[in-house]
């Protein structure tokens, strides 16, 4: 008989539990020894297992330290300073504590800990407190940064530690207190969420590479007073408030790229004690305030090992032996979600996006205001963490189509001054734009997919809608079959010339599909929600349309918020963006709806990033 692995080229394993995606995703918290002394504002230092509970807040700030074993904390040597909110860093045997807030404001005192004792050491040159629990580090060489010298308003100091005296280096970019951050050497640190000022919460995330700081992926969830342990490329950020106050138990990890939610703690609290490991396997979060402050401690344990069947690859199998059932894993589109990205550094609507990665994009023209229109040749790259302005195109316009990747893509179509539609296409090649032969059909508010050697346009205004298609063979534009319904302002899906999609759109909105096969369009089935200037990404049979505008509204459309996913056969609903707009941009190219990008827009002219992730999940297979 042959085997199963012989006949579909892989074997099913056995596992007594279903795989996970990273560590991270198979991580759990438990309960820990608590603190002897019940506080809340603690400074942090050392590992899950070898950790320092420093001062902290009771009814005043305290002088308190608590060594933890991995099972209980024992008192140990105080500071010779009492207060709260400082920061921690460096490890069980060999720590720095300094700023926090004593009775008379914010504090420059520092102390380091050889074991058994500490002993005040030069002061920063900032007092400040509101500063996060666990720093980055060690004794000798490392790393405080944020908090408040005023109470209220966040501060974006950083100053570096030699083992002897602090020196101010390069600045935050966001200014604020409450954050969370951390960090293994001095040369590199994380730092997430906090407060800019009261009463507002940040989800801006930084890294610091030794001398300067860049805005990355947001945290998906704004807040202040936060815990964080971990690296830059491998990080945990837990615990917290935001608005009300609302305290939190989310825990979120960092793979150096993104943040993804994992699993909650127990106990929603803030302004706990941190400490932890090098990356997001292990962490403790100690004490806190939930209505009043309290001592239990939760310890961040992950099952993955590297051997371990990861849950990485859609469509793999395996038998569980726990639960005696064959599964597999599928992609969860029902979980998917949006998370904020970096700005754009010009804020626009009406241009266009395109992109086969939602780490690899380009936005290409738009508008910066409407009345007078002042249309825009601004291109600037995605590199999945950051938006660099690039060489313009020469052409200043807007609602125009794309094709392509960020560093070989076309642009077609549009409005330009005085204002008129145009047919002028343009090839980028990574660095320039070159203009190359016009479309044969002059229109604005057209779609467009494909590579930029191949690409596919259709519908658009001329003023008047039209249904006119063309292709793109690399040197010129050719008519083919037109659409069934004469359109503009639909949102583009597909990623080759012969396989797309022509999504609602018009004015006022129709809710029509069309679906192209190389040769002529079909009508299939209707979104759910009828709109017009969204945006589409994925292929033909596993596709993603969001955003847009709805029609009546106020003024004069309302603005979606909404997302549809495309099986080749249904839309379904799935999460809102968590800004609604219409006009922005996408990385059209991505070729299915497990990943998207959607940037700029109106309501007004934006600048916000949203990245789309839906995860691996595992299912239960039955027989029917």
């Amino acid at each position: 008989m042959a085997k199963y692995s012989d006949i579909k080229g892989f074997t099913v394993q056995t596992l007594s539990t279903d795989p996970a995606a990273s560590a991270a995703d198979s991580g759990s918290w438990a309960s820990g020894g608590s603190l002897t002394t019940t506080r809340s504002n603690l400074s942090g230092a050392g590992t899950q297992t070898a950790a320092l509970a420093i001062a902290g807040y009771v009814t005043a700030g305290v002088a308190n330290v608590e060594s933890y074993d991995g099972s209980s904390f024992t008192e140990v040597g105080d500071l010779n300073t009492a207060r709260y909110a400082g920061a921690g860093l460096g490890t069980q045997t060999a720590a720095v504590m300094g700023g926090g807030q004593e009775p008379g404001g914010a504090s420059a005192k520092s102390e380091s800990w050889n074991g058994s004792s500490w002993t005040e050491t030069n002061d920063l040159n900032s007092a400040r407190e509101a500063l996060n629990s666990k720093n980055a580090g060690t004794s000798t060489a490392g790393l405080i940064f944020g908090g408040t010298t005023d109470g209220t308003n966040g501060s974006a100091v950083v100053e570096s530690w030699d083992g002897t005296n602090w020196t101010e280096v390069g600045d935050l970019n966001t200014a604020r207190k409450g954050l969370g951050g951390c960090g293994v050497t001095y040369t590199a640190a994380i730092a997430f969420g906090g407060k800019p000022a009261d009463p507002s919460f940040t989800a801006v995330t930084e890294t610091w590479n030794g001398s300067a700081w860049t805005e990355v992926a947001d945290l998906n969830s704004a807040r202040g007073n936060v815990c964080g342990s971990g690296s830059t490329t491998s990080a945990l950020a837990y615990l917290g408030s935001n608005p009300g106050p609302t305290n939190k138990t989310l825990t979120e990890s960092w793979d150096g790229t993104s943040w993804t939610e994992v699993a909650d703690l127990t106990t929603a609290r803030r302004a706990a004690h941190a400490s932890g490991g090098s990356d997001n396997t292990s962490a403790l979060a100690a004490g806190g305030y939930v209505t009043n402050n309290v001592a239990n401690t939760e310890e961040w344990t992950t099952a993955f090992t590297p051997t371990t069947l990861q849950k990485t690859v859609q469509g793999q199998l395996y038998f569980n032996s726990t639960t005696n059932t064959f599964k597999e894993t599928i992609l969860d589109l029902g979980a998917g979600s949006w998370a904020s990205g970096a700005n754009i550094n010009t804020a626009r609507e009406g241009g266009n996006g395109t992109g086969d990665s939602a780490e690899a994009a380009l936005l290409v023209g738009g508008y910066t205001t409407s009345s007078p229109t002042i249309r825009v040749a601004n291109t600037e790259s995605w590199n999945g963490s950051s938006w660099t302005e690039v060489n313009d195109l020469n052409s200043a316009r807007y609602l125009l189509a794309s094709s392509g990747t960020n560093t070989a893509s076309l642009a077609y179509g549009g409005n330009t001054p005085p204002p008129a539609v145009t047919a002028v296409t343009e090839s980028w090649n990574g660095s320039t734009w070159t203009e190359v032969n016009d479309l044969n059909t002059a229109r604005q508010s057209l779609g467009g997919i494909g590579p930029y050697t191949s690409a596919l346009a259709f519908g658009g205004t001329t003023p008047s809608k039209t249904a006119v298609t063309e292709t793109w063979d690399g040197s010129s534009w050719t008519e083919t079959s037109d659409l069934n319904t004469a359109r503009g302002l639909q949102a583009s899906v597909g990623v080759t010339q012969t396989a797309a999609l022509s999504v609602s759109g018009d004015f006022p909105q129709g809710n029509t599909v069309e679906q192209w096969d190389g040769s002529s369009w079909t009508e299939i089935a209707e979104v759910n929600t009828a709109r017009y200037n969204a945006s589409g990404s994925g292929s033909s049979t596993i596709g993603l349309i969001f955003g847009g505008r709805i029609y009546p509204g106020s003024p004069p459309a309302a603005y979606s918020a909404l997302t549809e996913s495309w099986n080749g056969t249904a839309w379904t609903e799935r999460a809102d963006l968590a800004t609604a707009r219409g006009d922005g941009g996408s990385a059209q190219n991505i070729s299915n709806n497990s990943k998207g990008l959607y940037f700029s827009g109106s309501n007004p002219p934006y600048v916000y990033t949203e990245e789309w992730t839906a995860p691996l999940a595992n299912k239960t297979i039955t027989a029917s």
